[in-house]
């Protein structure tokens, strides 16, 4: 990829927190971007993504990726509040670099401040396609009651400490193609991944199930 244009943001200015060399352009082949819309769209109807003036400051949050034939495809930065992804809601993903905190990206849109964090699943595991990053109050609450791994509190999102606590909590998950983890440092955030898409909206709706059924409890600490 040719050079492009480096950016440099941190959380009030947009939340993107890594080095991005980012080249305009056009998409890869994806043969998961009908599932990734559909799963964007769900996840919007249940508030798990969107966009609201009164949590984390009026950002948008959350996002969706899918497995590329080179990297992956991702929701751009601050798409969470739009009702419906088009293709020029997406970024690619071609390469990171957790140790130098650097990715190099194009597409139509800049990608989203977790792109590290999901590179990170699809590196690890080759047999994931698609990963689900949302904000659950309920289910980041409930966390420990419903057993589920969690990042170190001292793991900010977007950063490469995040991008190590998701390596770790890999390492030692039973499960080497599904799974759902939860961002102690990351306020309400979540994240499931699988061999499709549909494979992780069922976990991530499965949790939010069982979390409803549990009674309230204090915040994971």
């Amino acid at each position: 990829m040719a050079q492009g244009e480096n950016a440099r943001m941190n959380e009030a200015d947009g939340v993107i927190k890594y080095r991005l060399d980012y080249q305009p352009g056009p998409l890869p082949p994806a043969g998961c971007i009908d599932e990734l819309f559909r799963w964007f769209g769900r996840c919007r109807e249940l508030r798990l993504i969107g966009q609201d003036p009164a949590r984390y400051g009026g950002f948008a949050f959350g996002n969706v990726s899918c497995r590329a034939a080179t990297g992956f495809v991702v929701s751009g930065t601050q798409t969470g509040g739009r009702r419906t992804l088009g293709v020029e809601d997406l970024a690619w993903v071609e390469t990171f670099d957790v140790a130098g905190n650097w990715l190099v990206a194009g597409g139509p849109c800049r990608p989203s401040s977790e792109a590290m964090t999901h590179g990170q699943i699809y590196r690890a595991l080759p047999a994931v396609n698609a990963v689900i990053h949302v904000h659950s109050p309920l289910i980041w609450d409930r966390a420990r009651a419903l057993g589920l791994a969690l990042t170190a509190r001292s793991a900010a999102y977007g950063t490469p400490e995040m991008a190590n606590e998701v390596a770790r909590l890999l390492q030692a998950c039973p499960s080497r193609d599904t799974g759902l983890f939860v961002m102690d440092g990351h306020e309400d955030g979540v994240v499931a991944y699988g061999p499709r898409m549909d494979t992780a909206g069922a976990l991530l709706l499965d949790a939010l199930a069982r979390a409803r059924q549990l009674p309230a409890g204090p915040a994971p600490a």
